[in-house]
């Protein structure tokens, strides 16, 4: 059995060769003869053959497929598209040498009590963003201190949908999250200009992310929520290692063909060994405003379904609506439902559920 001490030997007599460009790798992760890794430093020219003398070096000793992402050396300068800038780097972030994983970031150290939940899905259009801002909202509603990183960043609406308008500002090379219903959010739609598209690839995206951890002032925090993009693509494997110990909620509609998808995000969870607190179907039901009887548009049991199958437990069924906010109210947003609204007791019962399963 191929062990992870044995991938990063490997590795380390591959890369070895390459001290002209200083090259180093971190996050090695070994699962079922599936290895995955991070390169750091390799130029565009020499990316290919290394990629394949590294596949060649595991495939000898037992790995079955391998996946390797290239990214610029810790301290080089970000390169981006269509519009977008990342937070500027912090003199006092930690370059990452070698096979280490460590990222200079409080909310990551090992004391620092921070609970990580991932929202995930198979597919989008389910409303695993609604989920995501709602539930954190009802967290903080609780009492808990609670973040957002809004992690699709192709995707990015969490600003949007929690009515925020103004941009984060940097105090002592740190950006400041913006804090709104008492949640601290960070989102690549803070750092675009005229909702530009992101046209990056996987490299870029993973370096943004841990950007995130990096280079924001998050003070002290109870709980973060990372809003993922949908599917099983690489910002989800970058969680996944980056964060070990984040746990999961999987949302999906009543609709088979979308539980059968997010089944898929969960399949991911356990294969990564992250637990999945349970499922969130959302759009379950729609309540007639003629007859007062609800109506189910998409179908029945794909959340009950899909918790089955992941041996999980559903552990909210949010109605299809909208929030009756006016942009008249001062605290007015898209999508945050008021604590005293049907739904918005909904979300408060959805963190009662999480708090007992993570602090119970």
């Amino acid at each position: 059995m191929l062990t992870r001490e044995q991938a990063i030997e490997a590795v380390e007599s591959v890369t070895a060769s390459y001290t002209a460009e200083q090259v180093t790798f971190r996050d090695v992760m070994v699962r079922d003869r599936q290895v995955s890794l991070t390169v750091l430093g390799a130029s565009a020219a020499a990316q290919p053959a290394l990629e394949a003398s590294l596949r060649e070096a595991l495939a000898r000793l037992g790995a079955e497929t391998v996946h390797c992402r290239f990214r610029a050396a810790e301290g080089a300068p970000a390169a981006g598209a269509g519009g977008a800038t990342p937070p500027p780097a912090a003199g006092g972030s930690v370059p990452v040498q070698g096979h280490g994983t460590d990222i200079a970031s409080p909310l990551l150290a090992e004391d620092s009590g921070v609970q990580f939940i991932a929202v995930a899905s198979g597919k989008g259009g389910v409303g695993k963003s609604t989920v995501t801002v709602n539930l954190a909202v009802a967290l903080a509603r609780r009492g808990k201190r609670v973040g957002i990183i809004d992690a699709d960043i192709y995707g990015f609406s969490v600003p949007d949908m929690m009515g925020i308008e103004e941009r984060p500002e940097i105090v002592n090379e740190r950006v400041v999250p913006i804090e709104r219903f008492g949640v601290k959010v960070i989102s690549m739609g803070f750092f675009v200009e005229d909702n530009s598209p992101i046209v990056w690839r996987g490299p870029m995206l993973g370096r943004m992310l841990r950007n995130f951890f990096q280079e924001i002032a998050w003070g002290e925090l109870d709980y973060v929520l990372l809003d993922l993009p949908p599917g099983t693509g690489d910002i989800a494997l970058d969680v996944h290692q980056i964060i070990p110990q984040s746990k999961e909620i999987i949302v999906t509609t009543p609709h088979a063909t979308a539980a059968f998808v997010a089944a898929r995000a969960g399949a991911m969870a356990i294969k990564t060994e992250h637990e999945i607190l349970g499922i969130v179907e959302n759009m379950s039901y729609y309540v007639s405003t003629s007859t007062g009887e609800k109506e189910y548009v998409f179908g029945r049991g794909g959340g009950a379904r899909l918790a089955e199958t992941l041996h999980a437990d559903l552990l909210a069924q949010i109605p299809l609506g909208a929030p009756d906010n006016h942009p008249s109210e001062p605290d007015f947003s898209p999508s945050v439902y008021k604590e005293n609204s049907e739904t918005g007791q909904l979300y408060l019962e959805l963190a009662d559920r999480v708090l007992s399963k993570c602090e119970g």
